[in-house]
């Protein structure tokens, strides 16, 4: 082999190479880059939840902050430590529109305050605004929110259109944990567990939303009924496994 071939060869190579790599790049240059795309998220279902505002006294409330619902809570319920005086005050709001219905209610102990909401109200977003006053004549106003999903019911154990159904409390679970009912059933609990179990309204432990859905201590075999006859949600737990034991029922 000439030395000329012997200069000329590793020239050419190196020529190859370079082209090779400044085509690949152009070409990737010249290629849009492929991206994932996403459904876009509608707000009324992941909504952007701003941070609570607790007045003074405050103890607890229903619906709790952030939570989503698969129906409209028979009413907004907001718990103390220290007795409430006019003029204590909900507002139920989406938007501008006030989806509350008659007069804030003080009960009877003075250690909580509830409103109405309307049963016909939408899915969204909903801000409660309240001012909580004392009888010293100062009040402390806070804030919270949560919202509504119908399509949430789509996760329920349908029972509808039955006269009665039966919730086994058993394996430290309320089973069906999720009901869809019709107005006017009767629901009956059973304990089916070797320890004792409750059947008690939200909050823990003020158990406020719904009094009449507050029973004794339920041993082994006892059973424990109420009849709904208002739409909405019901949202309802075991005092002595709060943090685990949970359920709900949907009154349509």
């Amino acid at each position: 082999m000439s030395k000329g071939l012997i200069f000329v060869i590793p020239i050419l190579i190196v020529l190859v190479i370079g082209g090779g790599f400044y085509l690949s790049q152009k070409n990737k240059a010249e290629t849009p880059a492929t991206t994932t795309q996403t459904s876009p998220q509608n707000n009324s279902i992941n909504p952007s939840f701003s941070n609570p505002k607790r007045s003074a006294h405050h103890e607890g409330n229903t619906p709790v902050h952030g939570s989503t619902l698969a129906g409209v809570p028979i009413n907004v319920v907001i718990d103390f430590n220290f007795d409430l005086a006019k003029p204590s005050e909900i507002k139920i709001q989406n938007g501008q529109k006030e989806y509350g219905v008659d007069e804030t209610i003080i009960d009877e102990n003075k250690l909580a305050m509830r409103k109405n909401m309307d049963p016909n109200s939408p899915d969204g977003l909903y801000t409660i605004n309240y001012n909580a006053c004392w009888a010293d004549g100062s009040c402390h106003d806070g804030s919270f929110q949560f919202q509504i999903d119908h399509t949430q019911a789509e996760q329920f154990t349908d029972l509808t259109a039955r006269s009665e159904i039966t919730i086994n409390l058993k394996n430290f679970q309320f089973n069906p944990q999720k009901a869809r009912i019709s107005k006017g059933t009767k629901v009956i609990w059973v304990n089916l567990d070797d320890t004792v179990h409750t059947v008690n309204t939200d909050s823990h432990p003020a158990h406020t939303y719904y009094p009449g859905q507050n029973s004794r201590d339920l041993n082994q075999g006892d059973n424990y009924s109420i009849v709904f006859d208002k739409p909405g949600i019901y949202l309802y737990h075991c005092t002595p496994h709060a943090d685990s034991m949970t359920g709900q029922i949907l009154v349509e």
